[in-house]
């Protein structure tokens, strides 16, 4: 009987033992061991989302990176008066052109930086480029001071914003809209002002009037010297009214007007301003702003690496003297797109020292064209290379794709391209001249400076005058001179006398066929001319 006990009991115990593995509550003890585990890819994605601003639409509302980001910082929405939507550049910058911070955007996240192109095949950008920092203070012209009656002086007001934004750095200048800043003779200069600075011009400078601002003459009336990181840009206008400097009157006016402008003329010195100059400064950006009626040259960049200039408008009369639309000398690395200019000399001049020039997507006209030198005057060493100028558009220009040297100077023209150049109306489209000179007579010299390694490609269009002129040096002939799709013809204007193409000293090849024939072209190399190469002479 107890035998049959003892059995039953431990049978029962079997039972219960059985019973309880399947039972929730006998795993208690078992407790954390039976929650469901997060997966290890979701454990590091939170993990991964911590610490990084933007990569959780969830936690921050999906404000992601912008991946292309304005060129330049703009001025933060509501700051300041008279503040409109900053200038947004229509092409995308150039791979060699400097980009400026990008702003923050509206979660207070600083947007991405592009990534830096690359000329290898197959280098991909990264997905997520490195944020840039987020932008610094605006300091607008009004809050310290400036009316923008045109009529009060504003200088001063200019300076001190200047002076704020010097101290800060990545920080902004703005001159706000619907307001005109009578602004005299002003140098906004480093070299100890903090890198990147944006000035956001919006409203309109001009410039004074009065011969007694002028003192005993200026080389320039607004410039900015010494600085890295450099921008200006915006949808204002810079008027330097060098109708004062101008030698001719407006028929517009009345007889009275004429009378006091040439008295006023008269006072005014000899000496005439650039409108707007950039000097030993790298990192250069101007965009979107209007230059108009300067004493002399618009825009001129001096001693700069690292131009860019795009959607900029230059415009002056074709018969203001000396109004050059954008002057360069001893700068690199400059970058001229999607730009119109009108004026009443060269729309684009290169001067000596440059090097790395691309210019391409302008309208130019009236004007000069777009013109290398003149080089080496008073018997000076110029150098000049790897210039490329595509696609232009010029209309009604003294010249189109010029280059002129003096006689009795050295050194070097090497590596140019003029490629896609539609010319209408144009009096010489091509030219070559190693015999420049604008004064009455000029002394024959041996010495020139050298032009080799120059491509024409696809110019097309209408000349008044004579089509191609290449006039080269005895001592120094032109060499590698390619023709590539050349088609320029006539435009029969009544006292004009049309000439046939001219060549002297100049050698090259002809790769197709040109309009009209240029026979006078000499087919290979100088005989007996030992080319010294750029590293040489320069």
């Amino acid at each position: 009987m107890k035998l049959r006990v003892k059995g039953l009991g431990l049978l029962l115990l079997l039972v219960l033992l059985a019973l309880c593995s399947t039972i929730d509550v006998c795993n208690a003890r078992r407790g954390k061991h039976w929650r469901p585990r997060s997966s290890p890819s979701s454990s590091l994605q939170r993990n991964k989302g911590k610490g990084k601003k933007g990569s959780s639409n969830r936690q921050h509302g999906g404000n992601r990176p912008s991946l292309k980001p304005p060129l330049s910082p703009p001025p933060s929405p509501g700051t300041g008066k008279g503040y409109q939507s900053p200038y947004q550049p229509s092409p995308s910058p150039s791979p060699n052109a400097p980009v400026s911070p990008s702003p923050t955007n509206g979660s207070g996240h600083a947007s991405s930086k592009p990534p830096t192109p690359s000329c290898g095949k197959g280098n991909q950008p990264p997905s997520w480029p490195t944020p840039t920092p987020p932008q610094g203070a605006v300091f607008n012209v009004v809050d310290f001071g400036a009316k923008g009656d045109g009529v009060s002086d504003d200088t001063k007001a200019f300076v001190a914003a200047w002076a704020a934004a010097c101290k800060q750095g990545a920080s902004t200048v703005l001159v706000p809209s619907e307001l005109e800043f009578l602004v005299g003779p002003i140098s906004f200069s480093g070299p100890y002002c903090k890198p990147n600075i944006l000035f956001q011009l919006e409203g309109t400078i001009v410039a004074p009037t009065s011969a007694k601002a002028w003192g005993s003459g200026l080389l320039q009336w607004i410039e900015f010297t010494k600085l890295n990181g450099i921008s200006i840009q915006g949808n204002g206008i810079i008027n330097s009214r060098g109708q004062q400097w101008w030698t001719y009157s407006d028929t517009d006016d009345n007889e009275d007007d004429d009378t006091l402008y040439d008295v006023e003329f008269e006072r005014m010195p000899q000496v005439k301003p650039t409108a707007l100059r950039f000097y030993g400064s790298f990192n250069v950006v101007v965009a979107g702003i209007t230059i108009v009626n300067s004493s002399q040259c618009h825009l001129k960049f001096d001693s700069c690496q690292g131009v860019m200039v795009h959607d900029l408008t230059i415009s002056s009369p074709e018969n203001s003297l000396n109004t050059d639309g954008i002057h360069l000398q001893n700068s690199k690395d400059v970058s001229i797109h999607h730009t119109n200019l009108a004026c009443g000399d060269d729309c684009v001049s290169i001067q000596t020292g440059c090097s790395n020039i691309n210019i391409h997507n302008v309208n130019c006209g009236p004007g000069h064209g777009i013109s290398i030198g003149g080089l080496g005057r008073d018997n000076t060493k110029a150098c000049v290379s790897n210039v490329t100028v595509r696609d232009v558009n010029m209309f009604r220009t003294m010249t189109g794709v010029r280059i002129k040297t003096w006689q009795g100077g050295l050194g070097l023209v090497q590596d140019v391209r003029f490629s896609n150049i539609q010319v209408s109306e144009v009096q010489t489209p091509i030219i070559i001249d190693q015999f420049y000179c604008d004064k009455r007579t000029c002394s024959n010299q041996t010495s020139a400076v050298a032009v080799s390694g120059v491509q024409y490609e696809n110019i097309r269009g209408t000349f008044t005058i004579k089509p191609v002129h290449f006039a080269c040096s005895d001592s120094s002939p032109c060499s590698g001179i390619t023709l590539t799709g050349v088609q320029l013809r006539p435009v029969q204007i009544p006292h004009y006398h049309l000439n046939d193409p001219f060549c002297w000293q100049a050698f090259g090849e002809l790769y197709t066929p040109t309009i009209p024939p240029i026979a006078c072209l000499h087919l290979g190399k100088p005989a007996g001319n030992n080319l010294q190469s750029y590293h040489d002479l320069c």
